[in-house]
């Protein structure tokens, strides 16, 4: 049997019946999900999975001699605004959709115009804080971790690490969304479109820096005062530290919307792991982390409090803390 007769049956006895029973299911559902609503939902969670699964692909961009890798974590970035506007195609009639998105994306865009005395005085805490860490503790820092290397894959070290991995709003975001859906529960509403917003702009204001700035990794041995502006590889994009600007979008988001007190505080507890892992891993500078940790917890409130301030005017909307536990006892 020649390889184009034997490519050929391949194709005739395995794809074409894969294909069959694949279209065959699906007309079975859609039969069965001829329900208002329930086939829009149905066609929508479809076209998420076609474009996660296509944005996670992997794609490469050739720029002369220079092949730059598109990497996971600008895909998962990516796939956010595909889970934004699939919420906002569930939540069509209700706040919190691509519309409203658009509008505060703008004003987002805009708000440095905005700024009054106290915003420039943050943003200069922030640049003269990071400098200061970079001329007395970047270097002494990572001289302390690389004495004991033992605790690399410890569960204080990884849980800090997960905590800032951008899986994790995602899976977060999937949570409260899949609850509001299920419960029309407007918090929980809320608290996702916050977690894929915050982190949406977050993640792009680190991008642009990191790419900007270009410096380079610990690990790199290239020194604290290595930079490489323009740079598309990972391995110079140290400033400002985005597992730590992750891990304070989350953790800010969640305690702003927490009831207890001691619930709100709580919520830091893993994003304050966070910079030590990634310091301890020798994936970032000591001033690189304080940076992006500034800039994930302003993001995530300015995010909050527009939303808050909403609220406040429209009570009929206006949502419930949540993490108020009760057990009742019969």
């Amino acid at each position: 049997m020649t390889r184009s007769h034997l490519k050929k049956t391949l194709i005739t006895t395995v794809v074409i019946p894969a294909r069959f029973k694949r279209e065959s299911r699906t007309r079975i559902l859609d039969s069965r999900l001829n329900l208002s609503g329930v086939t829009t939902v149905f066609e929508i969670g479809s076209s998420f999975s076609s474009a996660f699964a296509f944005l996670l692909a992997p794609k490469f961009f050739l720029r002369g001699r220079e092949t730059i890798f598109l990497s996971m974590r600008h895909r998962i970035l990516l796939s956010f605004l595909v889970l934004i506007i699939c919420e906002s195609s569930l939540f069509a009639q209700s706040k919190y959709d691509l519309s409203q998105f658009g509008h505060e994306t703008s004003d987002f865009i805009k708000q440095p115009g905005k700024w009054d005395g106290g915003d420039w005085l943050k943003l200069g805490v922030m640049s003269v804080g990071s400098y200061v860490l970079i001329q007395i503790a970047d270097q002494p820092a990572r001289d302390l971790i690389l004495k004991d290397r033992s605790y690399l894959y410890s569960v204080p070290v990884e849980t800090g690490r997960i905590w800032g991995e951008l899986y994790s709003p995602i899976v977060l975001f999937g949570a409260f969304a899949a609850h509001s859906l299920m419960t029309n529960n407007h918090s929980t509403r809320k608290i996702a479109y916050e977690i894929g917003q915050a982190s949406l702009y977050t993640g792009a204001i680190s991008l642009i820096m990191k790419t900007a700035f270009g410096r380079a990794r610990p690990f790199m041995n290239e020194g604290i005062s290595s930079y490489h502006p323009f740079s598309f590889s990972d391995d110079n994009h140290s400033f400002p530290g985005g597992h730590t600007a992750t891990a304070f979008v989350l953790s800010t988001v969640l305690s702003r919307n927490a009831g207890p007190k001691w619930l709100k505080i709580l919520a830091y507890a893993p994003a304050m792991i966070t910079p030590f892992s990634r310091i301890y891993e020798d994936k970032h500078w000591v001033s690189s982390c304080f940076f992006g940790g500034a800039l994930g917890y302003f993001v995530a409130k300015w995010v909050v409090d527009i939303h808050e301030k909403q609220d406040k005017q429209d009570p009929s909307t206006s949502s419930t803390q949540l993490f108020n536990i009760s057990f009742v006892i019969n």
